[in-house]
């Protein structure tokens, strides 16, 4: 596409969207108001009536009092449906439900009659069994903050896999949605955040500042653009009515030295509103380690929250977002790491100086700052105007080991040492009007992003044979030497000497490459849907147009239709979805993997195919979901979908060379089947319980279409992905003792089968399977299968907990370089059976596992009133379960559950 077709289109999208353009992004907040005036049987008001809003599913609970007026008025709460109940003294208690759907403000007002406060009259309300079309998880504060969650720095995302179906978890606070690379986004107060936000590559928003959340994982509303494999909503805690200061502070520590501090408060009036938090936290093992033993795992977090609300009459209002993040954390070591020996001097002489370099010693910074108003506008009873703008950062640092040479690892994981520089700034402007009429639920509105990418890194060869100058005679590297002109005796020339790498190899004297590289990356959405609701029918019919430009352009059409019927009398609903969407290629280091295939130095470290460009293009996704919701008598529910996703340019992640710096890559085409679903059991006593699961196949297609060199995929044939999962599951339970003190107890069950792990060997020939995962690892032995292991060092298999006829490896003591291939076994990843392995059919896997949490508290431990002291006891992976994340993963590398941790909390609540 021209840069004037280009331009063409997004004039006259912009011309489409506006006035609704004027200063905001198509994510709309996704709360409602619900106001009204309780009065009594003769019509007048009633002050001092005790209203409150109770949503059984999230568990999110809210009360007021009618002000002399008789009025109350309820501000961000989150779509679904509530129970609103009324007590006023000398009155019946009025109970009602009503479903909220949209933006615009829901009057309520409610009549009491007179009577004895244990009479209750209820009113029949005109909410539906529910008015999701898709699958949707909702979750209040009250529950979730009673969710053993395993690090505070990667709390939000930790939730997200415990209480959403369809998740993946992996290491770092990373988790896949449906079966795509972390393709999420987060709506936070109508801001989206579309970047990764795992903790190795940004700060996550503090979960004390969360008062709910949802999870989309159902088919996208065309509001909804960018990433959406999930789409995460979150509502932050406001100030607002808040007329006496509350709030809290909070002290823990726990295993590894993990000490976490916090004050939050917040205050405000009728019309304005202030919540402020800044916490802290400090651990020795900051990242899930590549080892079971944690070394060289330090890290650091500080955050701070500021949430203003300000109402200026009864129609505009605006909140703005405030947010500051710093984290400083080292990069975990193996034992190969430790005590380094390498070439010091000499490497270009024929008798090159051997020392110890010492222990690696990399780290990284990350600093992220946000800032987000928006101005909400009531043009009249039934419409409302959202308009808003953000500015988001994250800068990232890495830094190399004081002594570079120390970065040498094993030879398929660090043989350059590297630091790096990287920016990656969002601004955007975005709008969004609701309109109801009758059935319709109207909502128009348009997004403009722009993202600024600035990467800056250093790097330099840290191992001697990597680009050696000369051969042996049996085609091998061998030490020292600056030229293949010096080869001497039997040694010639290597064939694959690379001149263009030469100065920058510091083993013999070079210096660090520089690369830099800069893009500004554009998208441009707008979007109408209508919401029908219409006897026991209910649909969503939206049409959403993107057009991206940045290392490349496109644009497209997004058709999204949902529908749901309810069958009341049996409690159940039947629905049915389907989206286009275009999915844009990942920010991070997009440049380097772009570009770096046409840069002399970068193309060798590539594994690049050619000397061009390979720019990453957007692609289309046709996804499909067909699913139920069941209600079983008032405390069970049932909700699932199948789910079909073919996507065409489907993303994942690969390696700089042999370096920890990772960028996006693209293949062909993807296809993704499976199902997911919930169990919940609501309103039940003082019990609140869920069960998520899903079942996901992530099959990628080859060829490899975009972005620089990939590792996996060689074969041309079908090959799942490393995070792909054939079942997960997680259960919480979570009940609230009947005493004053308010003690309660939470527990957790995490089921995962093993995500793809492809690097760990097995037995199964090419000429036996085309598509053998096992090609590079399959060999003969006396005659008879077996496994070549002579890839790995010691320190590897020891990892994978390989052992080769009873005998486990160590650290210090390699098992045999070949092993009869029925003589192999692991507690850790899952060998294919000799013969079988095959990568889309039967890829090695990470061994299933099973992790228990259990959390005890008392939130109100001496009773005193207006103030309280909490206390809690956390501990994740109760059982000391030992086991892996992944195994030598393209993107994450070799990973540990975290073993058992124990953490106790202390606060105090005023």
């Amino acid at each position: 596409m021209s840069f004037s077709t280009l331009a063409r289109k997004v004039l006259i999208l912009s011309l489409l969207c506006f006035p609704f353009f004027l200063a905001a992004n198509a994510w709309a907040q996704d709360t409602a108001t619900l106001n009204g005036t309780v009065t009594d049987n003769t019509g007048a008001v009633i002050p001092g009536a005790k209203i409150s809003v109770h949503n059984a599913v999230s568990g999110l609970a809210r009360s007021a009092v009618t002000d002399d007026s008789g009025n109350f008025i309820f501000h961000n709460l989150p779509y679904g449906n509530y129970t609103v109940t009324v007590l006023s003294k000398g009155f019946a208690t009025s109970k009602q439900t009503i479903g909220l759907t949209s933006a615009v403000p829901v009057n309520l007002n409610i009549g009491l009659k007179i009577g004895a406060a244990a009479q209750t009259v209820t009113v029949q309300g005109a909410a539906p069994l529910t008015t999701d079309t898709s699958l949707r998880t909702s979750m209040d504060r009250h529950a979730f903050s009673k969710i053993p969650l395993e690090n505070p720095s990667s709390a939000l995302s930790s939730l997200v896999t415990m209480m959403a179906p369809g998740v993946a978890a992996d290491s770092n606070g990373m988790m896949h949605g449906l079966g795509d690379h972390a393709s999420n986004s987060y709506s936070i107060d109508g801001q989206p955040v579309t970047d990764q936000q795992s903790k190795i590559f940004s700060n996550q928003l503090p979960e004390q500042a969360v008062q709910s959340i949802q999870v989309i994982s159902g088919a996208p509303p065309a509001q909804y653009g960018d990433k959406t494999s999930l789409v995460i909503i979150v509502h932050t805690r406001s100030g607002e009515g808040v007329t006496t200061p509350t709030g809290s502070i909070t002290s823990s520590y726990g295993s590894f030295g993990t000490a976490v501090g916090g004050f939050n408060i917040g205050y405000g009036g009728k019309d304005w509103g202030n919540f402020l938090l800044v916490n802290g936290q400090n651990s020795g093992r900051f990242l899930d380690t590549p080892e079971h033993a944690v070394m060289h795992d330090k890290g650091n977090e500080e955050s701070a929250y500021d949430r203003i609300d300000y109402q200026f009459d009864p129609k505009d209002s605006m909140h703005l977002d405030l947010e500051y993040s710093r984290s400083w954390f080292q990069t975990p070591n193996t034992y190969d790491n430790l005590n380094v020996q390498n070439v010091v001097s000499g490497g270009s002489t024929a008798d090159p100086v051997f020392a110890n370099a010492g222990n690696a010693d990399q780290r990284s910074k990350i600093g992220t700052f946000n800032i987000a108003p928006t101005w909400t506008r009531i043009l009249s009873s039934n419409a409302i105007l959202n308009l808003g703008v953000y500015v988001r950062r994250d800068g990232f640092n890495y830094y190399p080991s004081n002594n570079p040479l120390a970065d040498l690892g094993p030879a398929d994981l660090q043989q350059q040492s590297v630091a790096q520089q990287r920016s990656l700034l969002n601004a955007g402007v975005h709008s969004d009007l609701t309109w109801t009429h009758g059935v319709h639920t109207v909502k128009i509105g348009g997004d403009y992003n722009q993202t600024f990418l600035n990467e800056d890194f250093q790097l330099g060869i840290v191992n001697n044979l990597f680009n050696a100058p000369c051969v042996d005679a049996g085609g091998n590297p061998v030490y020292g030497y600056s030229s293949p002109a010096n080869c001497p005796g039997d040694d010639s020339a290597n064939p694959n000497y690379d001149s263009a790498l030469a100065p920058y190899d510091l083993t013999r004297g070079g210096t660090p490459y520089h690369f830099n590289g800069h893009t500004d990356v554009k998208l441009l959405g707008v979007y109408a849907e209508d919401e029908i609701k219409t006897g026991n029918w209910f649909f969503n019919i939206g049409l959403r147009g993107d057009v991206y430009n940045g290392l490349s352009d496109a644009s497209q059409a997004e058709p999204r239709i949902s529908m749901a019927y309810t069958i009341k009398q049996t409690g159940t609903v039947l629905r049915a979805s389907y989206a286009r969407t275009l999915e844009t290629p990942f920010n991070e280091n997009l440049v380097l993997s772009s570009e770096g295939c046409a840069n002399p130095v970068l193309n060798p470290l590539l594994a690049c195919a050619s000397g061009f460009a390979t720019p990453l293009a957007p692609g289309y996704r046709n996804e499909f979901h067909a699913g139920l919701e069941q209600h079983f008598g008032k405390h069970i529910d049932f909700s699932a979908d199948y789910i079909w996703k073919y996507t065409h340019n489907a993303y994942d992640f690969s390696v700089l060379g042999n370096t920890p710096i990772t960028f996006p890559i693209e293949w062909h085409n993807s296809k993704i089947p499976g199902f997911a679903g919930r169990i919940d059991v609501v309103n039940f006593r003082h019990l609140l319980a869920y069960t998520v699961f899903s079942s996901v196949a992530a099959r990628y297609f080859p060829p490899q279409v975009g972005g620089a060199g990939a590792t996996v995929g060689q074969t041309g044939l079908p090959f799942r992905i490393d995070h792909d999962e054939r079942f997960n599951q997680s259960t919480h339970i979570q009940y609230a003792l009947p005493f004053k003190t308010a003690p309660w107890i939470g527990f957790n069950w995490r089921y995962d089968s093993g995500l793809v792990a492809g690097a760990v060997p097995c037995y199964n020939p090419l000429s036996h399977d085309p598509n053998s995962a096992c090609a590079s690892t399959s060999t003969i032995l006396n005659g008879k299968p077996a496994i070549d292991l002579s890839s790995l060092t010691a320190d590897q298999e020891f990892e994978a907990g390989l052992i080769c006829n009873g005998v486990k490896a160590t650290p210090g003591h390699p098992l045999p370089a070949v092993c009869p291939a029925n003589e192999l076994t692991s507690s850790l990843v899952k060998i294919p059976a000799p013969g079988t392995g095959d990568n889309d059919r039967n890829p090695p896997r990470i061994q299933p596992r099973s992790v228990f949490d259990l959390s005890l508290g008392d939130d109100d431990l001496f009773v005193r009133g207006n103030t309280r002291w909490s206390v809690q006891l956390t501990g994740v992976n109760i059982a000391n379960k030992y086991a892996l994340y992944n195994f030598l993963s393209t993107f994450s590398g070799t990973h540990y559950l975290t073993p058992r941790s124990l953490t106790a909390q202390i606060g105090f609540h005023f």
